[in-house]
């Protein structure tokens, strides 16, 4: 039921509150967001922080940015994340009634 309302939610160009709010459930994924939130760090710095296997960082890394709440910039062969600009707001407008408390 969960995949349906997610795909409807994908095919209609909206924000995609499902997509943002399955990124932050997960507890590293929302300690990488708070680490980002300091300041950018390339993953080996983030893997100092959170000391997981790198593959495993790697793919909730894609996840986040995958939802848009994480940005990318490479720097010879490092690559640098940084929690994306619109991410608190990306994050608000994913809240069931975002909407409307927005308009009112």
């Amino acid at each position: 039921m969960t995949d349906s309302i997610h795909l409807e939610v994908r095919s209609s160009g909206a924000v995609e509150p499902l997509v943002v709010l399955q990124a932050v459930a997960d507890p590293i994924r929302w300690a990488v967001l708070a680490t980002l939130a300091q300041s950018p760090r390339c993953v080996c710095r983030l893997q100092d922080q959170i000391p997981i296997a790198g593959n495993l960082l790697s793919y909730h890394l894609k996840v986040l940015r995958e939802a848009g709440l994480v940005t990318t910039s490479r720097r010879g062969r490092w690559v640098d994340y940084a929690l994306a600009h619109d991410a608190p707001e990306r994050m608000r407008a994913a809240l069931p009634g975002a909407q409307v408390a927005v308009s009112a």
